[in-house]
Parts: structure tokens; sequence; C-alpha cells
């Protein structure tokens, strides 16, 4: 075990980075966070920042020479540059899982070979075999989207012929891709779980999702699944950690289809946005099983305290006025989480509301009222 007092560091320095290096100082950890902005909301929150680019050796070497354990709060990082840590000093999530998670052609076939259920997918390295893939998938509608890199609804597109599948390729910058059959879906849900070294493994209860131009904009617990699907969520999402022999915080995120069948979307090798409604309403929060997984330590059983829905504030329309906190604030049970981030822009993630109600259904119209008195778009 890796105890308090020690040092930990973490890749990015995003909102996730933050969240993570708030928790492990508040757990008696000192946190490096390597990221190359000055001014990373992780940065600010931590013991000291490394401001190199991520394929930087000798950077990498230092974080390694100071800390007793690294770990990431996103997947792309240049997969070299956490091989290179994981020789000197132990890394969770390890590289390998990683790798799989920050391609889309790698993550679905990895998905596919072990017998989880995806959208009827595939690889997609040409305008050509773009058409192919839309002919072969054979359904009205499919998705187009880029190997990697894509998120929050970037890289992909939606098609309806092989000639708008060829188009997309091209207007997607003739990279890799991945196509997909788009499902008719009934629910979006998502699994947050941890899992450590000795393969013992917690889940939080599944989350409902909802999202709007491809962000996610509310996500709700307890998810309005039957016991069944609930189950059946859970157990698929510990099998897919299991496949990947993952230690640290995974988010599995779930579509609902075809008469309530679940199919595995993407995966997430670190916290996830739709379990930021732990930081309010559970036994345990996302972020300390992440230091809990990276360090060695037990891992406690999550236990929800009150139904709960989390919304995303993005940095739309701010213009020269702060959204109205004080409005949204008034209303019981609304907590306020922001990122730190100095520039508000379109679809940026700048914080989010946890609402605590009596029920999903509650705490679910609770959100939309404090986003609505927020005035933001």
């Amino acid at each position: 075990m890796i105890l308090p007092g020690a040092t930990l560091g973490v890749l990015g320095g995003g909102q996730l980075g933050r969240m993570f290096t708030m928790r492990a100082r508040e757990m008696g950890y000192r946190v490096i966070v390597h990221d190359p902005d000055p001014e990373s909301p992780a940065g600010a929150c931590g013991d000291d920042q490394i401001r190199a680019p991520y394929d930087d050796t000798d950077a990498l070497d230092h974080l390694a020479s100071r800390c007793r354990a690294v770990t990431t709060e996103f997947e792309n990082v240049p997969a070299a540059a956490m091989e290179r840590l994981a020789a000197r000093v132990r890394v969770r999530p390890g590289p390998a899982a990683v790798a799989i998670a920050q391609d889309r052609i790698a993550e679905k076939s990895f998905l596919q070979a072990h017998g989880f259920a995806t959208a009827a997918f595939a690889p997609v390295g040409s305008g050509g075999e773009a058409a192919d893939a839309f002919r072969a998938i054979a359904a009205p509608a499919c998705l187009l989207k880029t190997a990697r890199l894509g998120y929050d609804g970037k890289g992909q597109a939606t098609v309806r012929s092989p000639d708008e599948a060829r188009e997309a390729w091209e207007a997607l910058g003739r990279v890799p891709c991945v196509l997909e059959r788009r499902l008719d879906l009934e629910r979006e849900a998502s699994v947050v779980l941890a899992r450590g070294d000795d393969g013992a493994a917690v889940a939080f209860p599944p989350g409902e999702n909802v999202h709007v131009g491809g962000i996610l904009h509310t996500t709700t617990v307890p998810a309005t699944l039957d016991d069944e699907t609930r189950t059946a969520a859970l157990s698929l999402a510990l099998r897919v950690a299991e496949a990947l022999e993952y230690v640290g915080v995974l988010g599995v995120e779930l579509f609902v289809a075809d008469g309530g069948r679940l199919y595995v979307n993407e995966l997430a090798p670190r916290p996830h946005n739709s379990g930021h409604w732990t930081l309010d309403a559970a036994s345990v929060d996302q972020f300390e099983l992440q230091v809990r997984a990276l360090c060695g330590l037990p891992l406690p059983t999550p236990h929800l305290l009150s139904p709960v829905s989390m919304v995303n504030i993005l940095g739309d329309a701010w213009d020269d006025a702060a959204p109205d906190w004080g409005s949204a604030l008034a209303l019981p049970g609304v907590k306020l989480h922001l990122y730190g981030k100095r520039v508000p822009r379109a679809g940026r993630k700048m914080g989010h509301l946890n609402c605590l109600a009596a029920s999903g259904p509650e705490a679910l119209a609770l959100a939309l009222e404090a986003h609505r008195r927020l005035r933001i778009p």
C-alpha cells in the first residue's frame, strides 16, 4: 500500500485531474500535476506542476523520480509516455488498458472478441471503405467516428447513404474511423466502477444519461431501469473491467436499445463525467476510489445516500456576466462545483450542479430548474 504522506502524479490538468488532486490532498497525499498548460485547473490545486508536453522524456523521468504512483485524467496520453513511466513507477490504469480505450477500433474489436455486445461496426481507412461499410451494415443510418481523439460529439457524423459515408470520411480529415449502426435508443446509461490489483471491484449504481448536442447534459440516479436491466448493467461493466485486467476507475457507457438489450458504447479509463454526482450523493466518491485503487488501498462498496441529478454547466453565452449562481443556489439541495477554468466558451465544461431530492424524477426536475436559473442556453 502507498499510504498518505506519499507523492502521487497525475497526467493531465483538467477538471478530472483537479478533482482527483483535491481528493488526494484531503486524504493526506502530495500531488504533482503534469500538464503543459500553465493555467491548468488541476495545477492550481496541486503541490507542484510539471509544465511540459506529455511526450517530453526528461519531464516524464522527472515525474517518475518524484512520485510513488502515477494516474491519468484522460485517455489520450501517448502510449509511449505511459510505458516509459510504467518502467519506473506504479502506473494505474496500466498502459495496455488505456491503449485499448483511446482507439475506437481497438476498443470495439476488444469488446467484440470478448463477447460484449456493441452496435454493428466496421473499421474505415478510406472513402471507399466507408461506402462499403455502410452497405455491409445495411442500416437506415450510421455514425462515422474518428478512431482517436473525438469526444463530446466531436469527430463524428451521421450518414444515411454510401455517398454520405464517403463524404463524411473526407470531411473528418481522411483519418482512420469506425462506422457503426445508429441504434434506436431507449435509454443511455453508464456504470462507474473501481477495480484493484487483487481483482476486487466495486461499482456505483447505474446512472441514466441525457445528451444534448453530443455533450452529456444530465445524469440521474437511480436510473429508470427495471431491476433486471440494472443488475445486468452492473454485471456487464464488471466483466468488462475483468476482461481488461483493469486497475483504477473505469466508466462504461451503455446503450439500451432493441427491446431492452444492453450495448457497450465506449470505455473511459478514468473517472467519468456521469460519476460526478458521487461527490455529494454517495458514501464514497469516484475520485477517492481512484486514489485508493492507485495506492493499493481497500475499495469500500459505494452506497447511494440520496437520489440525485447532475447537470453540466457549459461556457455558452456567458458574455460579460457570470451565470446567476445565487438564483440556482437558492434552491434546496443544489450543490455547485466549478472547475477553475478562466475562459468560458461554447461547449466547454466549466462546472456542474449536483441536485439532491426525494426521488430520481424530482432530482432531475430540480436540476433542470437550477440550470434554467443560471440563464445559460
